[in-house]
């Protein structure tokens, strides 16, 4: 089955700062804040919701393709995603600006300064999705470019592709006319449940006027698990829990990958939902969104020791 995964491609550039920032800002003189803090350097890690939950897929064995942009700088990004055996046909370049990067510095007190330069992403990725075969044709719209996002919601719908709409931090960057059309036919929508609270807002729906846009809602809760809301009921996932957590960041797009895994392999969404849960659990070992590394051997040993019976769909070896 042929994946599309649209979203955005960016640098994560992370500092980490020595003390506390309170102790260098000066509250009465707020108005003329003018500082500087001196870290103790900078790791670079690949990131942006495209590219992690690609790298995900392709982690379950799937080769999905990114519909994204990339900058000036975009070559080791590039050369990571062909090591990854990735198609790099739907990204791309945007010559005169710098890939997408979020510059976050930490102090000691895990608070977090971010400067995000979204770079290239302020560019459409305009894919054409000329002779794909919507039955064996399975798509995510990640958040990204917002041209991109309502183009391809568009673009999948008059194609008859299934696709889950996954609107995430974009949210507030929309009206509730374009959330409605976005998530209207769409498989699902997924979000977390602060997100949730946001797009029922922005949209004036509630749960139930939701499933009259789309047949499946599906809501993920942190280290509480996640939810599936359907025209049948509620159903509940749990959390797969970790060895060790080092870092929850990524474990939402790792979830996604895991839930379209899931559905490709043709599996019910509590199943998919699941298999979303066990990857998450790999992501939060490590450092960083694109950092953790596992055979499929060990995937499925997760998912038997935590949900019993491995799925009927789940190929030998």
């Amino acid at each position: 089955m042929q994946i599309f995964v649209s979203g955005s491609l960016a640098y994560d550039r992370i500092m980490d700062f020595p003390g506390r920032f309170a102790d260098h800002i000066l509250p009465e003189k707020i108005h003329i804040l003018n500082v500087c803090f001196m870290v103790n350097g900078l790791i670079e890690r690949f990131g942006g919701t495209a590219g992690n939950i690609a790298y995900n897929l392709a982690l379950l064995g799937e080769k999905p393709v990114i519909l994204a942009t990339g900058g000036k700088d975009f070559r080791p990004y590039e050369d990571w995603l062909i090591r990854l055996e990735l198609p790099l046909g739907g990204i791309r370049p945007i010559a005169q600006e710098f890939t997408a990067g979020a510059y976050i510095t930490t102090d000691q007190s895990d608070n977090q300064i971010t400067g995000f330069n979204p770079g290239a992403m302020k560019y459409p990725s305009e894919f054409r999705f000329d002779g794909i075969e919507p039955q064996d044709t399975l798509a995510i719209v990640a958040p990204g470019n917002l041209e991109d996002m309502l183009a391809y919601t568009r673009a999948y719908k008059a194609r008859q592709v299934p696709y889950i709409f996954d609107p995430g931090q974009s949210i507030p960057a929309w009206d509730g006319a374009d959330l409605k059309e976005m998530a209207t036919d769409a498989l699902a929508l997924i979000v977390n449940d602060y997100e949730l609270e946001m797009f029922r807002k922005k949209t004036g729906l509630d749960e139930a006027d939701i499933l009259k846009l789309t047949p499946t809602l599906l809501t993920t809760k942190g280290d509480v698990g996640s939810a599936i809301l359907t025209g049948q009921g509620e159903e509940a996932i749990p959390v797969v829990p970790a060895p060790r957590v080092a870092d929850p960041t990524g474990a939402g797009d790792a979830y996604r990958a895991g839930l379209l895994k899931g559905l490709a392999l043709g599996l019910p969404w509590p199943l998919a939902a699941r298999m979303g849960a066990v990857l998450a659990s790999f992501c939060v070992e490590q450092q960083g969104t694109q950092e953790h590394q596992l055979e499929l051997a060990d995937f499925w040993e997760r998912y038997a020791e935590n949900f019993g019976t491995l799925p009927a769909a789940v190929p030998e070896g």
